[in-house]
């Protein structure tokens, strides 16, 4: 079996050559500077070294601040003038035609930087909007919860995406700590806010109805009466794969409501692994025009020292580069974790490997794990929803 490993605080495998390419560039304008001086000292005088000159500020400009830009600017055009005196062709129309050149591109590349940098600064604040956004929409769980341990993350497929379509929650209530772990078939603003709706909607349903049966009828009900009023949020956005979840105060229970989601996974402490599929399959939320049913509830043990662990299908939808999906169970099986947050971490950069680096699909994870006996209490120490760079 493949082994499960840790590559740091969820890096991409490609991220140190990014890192090694990008320092190289930062260096390429002074390389060719000198290229161009030295081109020029030895090549014949009906040779001139005056594109490199010329390509400097052009490489700088998307690279470097404004006033380096410029620095580069200048030591190019330094460089052509030194040149030419050394050569006595500083006068000459072609002598002047080069400088005037080079001087035309530093200017190019100076107003190159400032669109660049503008561009870069709303980008910024862009960004800065989705994170809040992901807070607000999927805040963090804290990671001690009526005594269980809790661990989620949100691993977008695109780089510099936060939150789409994929869903999860854990609250303690009344009735034991209820969980939801979902999938909005849509993309785009109107599956986030869809994603708001079923969360909306599980928030205040847990906390209020008895049975896990009723917060999956009041999650039906939101989602119809959501699509009526939004125009935005339309049938295809509404239907909503998810897994609902209770583990009851006192208990060493665990009570599931599947509707049409990939099956959550029960890790034992030994290293047995079981798959919680439902008795009779049920269609997603939002879909309660095509048929009705009654929820029913299934009910399996969870042990001390057991991890439940709720995924969406951009996780069983991975594939390698042969067209193999990537299988959970097969690759969990027999393995063992001190917590539910080594079992998230060693889970995504298995993906990462099995893909060879990214996934085309979200993918929210979220893990439960019920201590056992003298288990001392964790702490995370990586962030719990994180983002694929490029």
């Amino acid at each position: 079996m493949v082994g499960l490993g840790r590559q740091g605080n969820g890096e991409r495998v490609g991220g140190v050559g990014s890192a090694a390419a990008q320092r190289a560039l930062r260096v390429l304008p002074a390389v060719m500077i000198v290229l161009g001086f030295v081109s020029d000292l030895v090549s014949p005088p009906s040779f001139t070294g005056s594109p490199f000159f010329s390509a400097a500020p052009l490489i700088a400009a998307p690279l470097f601040s404004l006033r380096s830009t410029a620095l580069t600017g200048v030591m190019a055009s330094l460089a052509l003038v030194v040149l030419h005196f050394y050569n006595s062709t500083f006068l000459k129309a072609e002598s002047l035609t080069e400088l005037a050149t080079v001087l035309t591109v530093s200017g190019l590349a100076i107003l190159i930087n400032r669109v660049v940098r503008r561009s870069g600064a709303r980008l910024a604040s862009a960004r800065g909007i989705a994170e809040a956004a992901q807070r607000a929409v999927l805040p963090t769980p804290a990671e001690q919860i009526a005594g269980l341990q809790v661990s989620a993350r949100y691993e977008a497929a695109q780089a510099d995406a936060f939150i789409g379509g994929d869903l999860y929650a854990v609250q303690d209530t009344p009735f034991g700590v209820r969980l939801a772990v979902g999938d909005v078939r849509g993309k785009g603003l109107g599956a986030v806010e869809a994603v708001a709706v079923v969360l909306g909607a599980f928030r205040e349903a847990a906390e209020t109805e008895p049975t896990l049966e009723g917060v999956a009828r009041r999650l039906e009900r939101a989602l119809a009466r959501e699509g009526v009023r939004r125009d935005s949020l339309d049938a295809v956005e509404g239907f909503t794969t998810c897994v609902l979840g209770e583990i009851p105060l006192g208990a060493e229970a665990l009570r599931l409501v599947n509707r049409g989601h990939p099956e959550p996974l029960l890790l034992h402490a030994a290293g047995a692994l079981e798959v919680l599929a439902p008795a009779e399959p049920a269609l997603p939320l939002g879909m309660g025009e095509l048929g009705a049913w009654p929820d029913r509830a299934q009910e399996w043990p969870f042990p001390e020292g057991a991890t439940l662990l709720l995924y969406t299908d951009g996780l069983t939808e991975a594939r390698d580069r042969a067209g193999v999906f990537y299988d959970p169970a097969a690759r969990l099986r027999g393995r063992v974790f001190p917590g539910p947050e080594e079992l998230l971490s060693a889970l995504s950069d298995d993906v990462r490997r099995h893909t060879g680096g990214g996934t085309t699909d979200d993918m929210a994870l979220l893990a439960v794990a019920r201590p056992g006996e003298g288990q001392p209490e964790r702490r995370r120490t990586v962030p719990v929803v994180r983002r694929e760079e490029t």
